[in-house]
C-alpha cells in the first residue's frame, strides 16, 4: 500500500528567524540578480532593518523589502570606483550598530564568496559588535542555472575552482593558474579585465588552447549575455564583444556540455525561463541604483 505523502505546512517558510537584536548587523548575500533568488532568512533581516548598506546592481525589488523608515546608503565598488572605502564601511556598519540600530549589510551574491564578508566581520567582531552571515546564491551558482551550464558533470569535470581574476600588487602571475588540471572547471571571478592575461598563463601551464570557455556577463541579470570560444582566444572575446564587468568566466568541458544542452533546447523550441521578461530591474530598479546615496556623518 502506498501512504499518500503529508506535505509540509506552509508555516514553515514563515516561521520566524532567530531574532535580529539592535545593535546588531546582519550580512545579507543578495543572490546573483533575481529579487526571487534572495533567501527566506534575508528577506526576513531586511523586513526588520533599520538601516541597509547596500552594493551596486541590487535588484530595487530586493530594497523594497526594507521598511519604508530605514536609511538607505549605497556602498557598493565597481571596477576602479568606489563609492566608500572598505575601511569607512566598516566604521559606518560600526557607528549604526553603535546607536541601536539593526543594520543590514546588502551584499550581491554571496556574503564570503569573493564579497570582503570576511572582512567585515572581523571588523565588526573586533569592535564588540554582534553580527551574523546570510547566504546569498553566489554569480557562479546563479549564472548555471541561468544558462544551463552544469559546473560538474562526471564526463566533463570532476571538479570545480572558484578564483579571482585580481592580481596581488606587484605580481606577475596569479598562482592558481599553475595547477590547473583538465579535468576540473575553473570560474574566475573578477577576471575580465585579466582575460588574457590568464589565458597566456593557463596555456603556458599545459592547458590547451582548444580547451572551451565562456564569458557569462551580467549573470542572473536582464542584461546577461553569455560568449562561448576557446581558451586560447578568450582576451580577444571579451574585446569582440565589448563585454562589460560584472562578469565570470567559466572554463573548462563543461562549456561543450552548455552548448549541446542550448541546441538541444532550441530544437525543442524551449527557453528556460530562468529570467522573467517582466522582471523589475528595469525602470524603477535603475532609477533607485541611480539615486543619490543617504549621506550620514557618524
Amino acid at each position: 500500500m502506498i501512504r499518500p505523502v503529508t506535505p509540509l505546512p506552509r508555516a514553515g517558510l514563515s516561521a520566524s528567524a532567530p531574532p535580529f537584536p539592535p545593535g546588531s548587523v546582519a550580512l545579507l548575500g543578495a543572490g546573483p540578480g533575481c529579487a526571487d533568488l534572495l533567501t527566506v532568512r534575508a528577506a526576513q533581516r531586511l523586513a526588520q532593518a533599520d538601516a541597509v548598506l547596500y552594493d551596486h546592481l541590487i535588484d530595487a525589488e530586493i530594497l523594497q523589502l526594507a521598511p519604508p523608515s530605514a536609511r538607505r546608503v549605497c556602498v557598493g565598488k565597481r571596477a576602479s570606483r568606489h563609492t566608500l572605502p572598505q575601511a569607512e564601511i566598516n566604521q559606518l556598519m560600526i557607528a549604526l550598530a553603535r546607536q541601536g540600530l539593526r543594520v543590514a549589510r546588502l551584499k550581491g551574491g554571496d556574503p564570503f564568496m569573493f564579497g570582503r564578508g570576511g572582512e567585515e566581520m572581523r571588523a565588526l567582531l573586533a569592535a564588540g559588535i554582534r553580527c551574523e552571515a546570510v547566504p546569498g546564491v553566489s554569480a557562479a551558482l546563479g549564472a548555471a542555472a541561468s544558462l544551463a551550464l552544469p559546473l560538474t558533470h562526471r564526463d566533463y569535470a570532476q571538479g570545480c575552482r572558484f578564483v579571482t581574476g585580481h592580481r596581488r600588487e606587484g605580481a606577475s602571475a596569479l598562482a592558481w593558474t599553475a595547477d590547473s588540471g583538465p579535468d576540473e572547471t575553473v570560474v574566475v571571478y573578477m577576471g575580465l579585465g585579466e582575460a588574457a592575461h590568464i589565458a597566456e598563463q593557463l596555456l603556458n601551464h599545459g592547458r590547451a588552447p582548444d580547451t572551451p570557455v565562456a564569458i557569462v556577463e551580467q549573470a542572473c541579470m536582464p542584461g546577461e549575455r553569455c560568449v562561448c570560444g576557446r581558451l586560447s582566444e578568450l582576451g580577444r572575446l571579451a574585446e569582440q564583444y565589448r563585454l562589460r564587468a560584472p562578469a565570470l568566466l567559466i572554463i573548462g568541458g563543461v562549456v561543450r556540455l552548455h552548448q549541446e544542452l542550448a541546441a538541444l533546447r532550441a530544437a525543442l523550441g524551449h527557453g528556460l525561463g530562468f529570467l522573467d521578461p517582466g522582471h523589475s530591474a528595469a525602470p524603477a530598479a535603475a532609477a533607485i541604483l541611480r539615486a543619490p546615496s543617504h549621506e550620514y556623518t557618524p
